[in-house]
């Protein structure tokens, strides 16, 4: 099992909707491939859409974004969670919120190690990588019936 080291920001009423730190811990050491230190910050609407913009050149909030400083001999990243956005993705997809949570972390988490969905092979190699975490976690296949995608 890979070291973690977890720092974890939290903001509103969401934290009260937030696993405990140790299931996200657990979540996030199943999609590490090598040491790690994160930074899970969840955000506002607003930061969201500020973050997205001024990365990304988009003006909307995403559901996550993954910001990688190191890949090696530690990966370290900053993992950043739009509950808002979230929210209304695992209402539209009619998920679990943790099961939702449990993608987009190890989505994130999977970018932080250099794994992209760029073009289609790229994609196919991530979500096959996220569908085996997922499942090894005890969650259902994320992609199954397409509706679960993660738009980044």
């Amino acid at each position: 099992m890979h070291e973690l080291t977890l720092h974890l920001q939290q903001a509103g009423l969401f934290k009260d909707k937030l696993p405990h730190r140790s299931t996200m811990a657990r979540w996030i050491r199943a999609a590490l491939e090598l040491d790690g230190e994160f930074t899970v910050r969840f955000v506002d609407e607003e930061e969201g859409r500020e973050l997205n913009h001024q990365f990304r050149r988009k003006d909307y909030a995403t559901n996550v974004l993954t910001f990688d400083y190191q890949r090696e001999p530690v990966v370290m990243a900053d993992i950043v969670i739009c509950p808002a956005v979230l929210e209304r993705q695992a209402a539209e997809q009619q998920k679990p919120l943790r099961d939702h949570l449990a993608h987009l972390l190890i989505h994130g988490v999977l970018h932080a190690q250099g794994y992209d969905h760029l073009d289609d092979e790229e994609a196919e190699v991530m979500e096959a990588r996220e569908t085996e975490i997922m499942e090894s976690l005890g969650f259902p296949n994320p992609y199954s019936d397409r509706i679960g995608m993660v738009h980044d």
